[in-house]
């Protein structure tokens, strides 16, 4: 694994005014979206939370100096899928909830205890769960999930749970290969590198490009959950980008 350089006295700049502006904003946003968001339709409240996400990918790009390569963007033309996602920062999480909008994302459900941030969060209605409870966690998962996809919206799992380093995938559990099964929805792998630039468990954000790729539709009738989700994770192997 290539060690990441020490951030020069720029990074530290940049990334210290993009995390308050970003914040800051963000504070501001999570009130409107209180008071406006409710009374929303869908489709809207998603487009109107999403505002702010899309400012923090903007301003990501001006001040962190940032960019962003998409390959594969036409396979998410299905109506209706899973997206399983590697996971190695909060990067992916804001970026797909613009690049896939409106959708449903597995989250654990203490996010949504975060002042503000997690009041704008619960208005997306995402598929809450209790990570310490296992099997509660996946009965959460297929139920609310299931939900979600007879409603017309693609849900998001990022299947090894936690962020893992650069050029390292962790475990995957088999949680969304098992929904996209029981509900006869493809599943969307997709593959990056955002912790070259947004690393884990820092505040420094380094310039770059981070690329992400997405598969075409991977098709779950007749396949075992274990058998999609190698499908899956050999496919973001064998294209995660160097």
């Amino acid at each position: 694994m290539t060690q990441q350089a020490p951030p020069s006295l720029s990074i530290k700049v940049r990334s210290a005014l993009f995390f308050v502006l970003y914040s800051l904003t963000g504070i501001f946003h999570s009130f409107l979206c209180v008071l406006i968001g409710p009374f929303l339709p869908r489709h809207a409240r998603h487009r109107f939370i999403n505002q702010w996400t899309r400012f923090a990918m903007w301003l990501d790009q001006r001040l962190n100096r940032i960019t962003v390569k998409l390959e594969g963007y036409e396979h998410l033309s299905e109506d209706v899928y899973v997206i399983l996602a590697n996971h190695q920062s909060s990067w992916e999480t804001f970026y797909l909830q613009v690049l896939i909008s409106p959708q449903a994302t597995v989250l654990k459900r203490e996010l949504l205890w975060i002042p503000f941030f997690g009041w704008g969060l619960a208005l997306l209605n995402p598929i809450r769960i209790n990570r310490s409870d296992g099997n509660g966690a996946l009965k959460s998962v297929l139920s609310q999930g299931k939900q979600r996809l007879k409603s017309g919206l693609p849900v998001l799992i990022f299947p090894e749970g936690t962020r893992q380093p650069p050029h390292t995938l962790g475990k995957f559990n088999h949680g969304g290969s098992l929904l996209a099964s029981q509900a006869g929805v493809p599943v969307i792998a997709i593959s990056h590198n955002s912790g070259n630039c947004w690393p884990r468990k820092t505040w420094i954000r380094y310039p770059g490009t981070i690329t992400l790729r997405i598969s075409p539709p991977i098709s779950t009738e007749n396949k075992k959950a274990k058998q999609i989700t190698a499908e899956v994770q050999q496919w973001i192997a064998d294209h995660y980008p160097n």
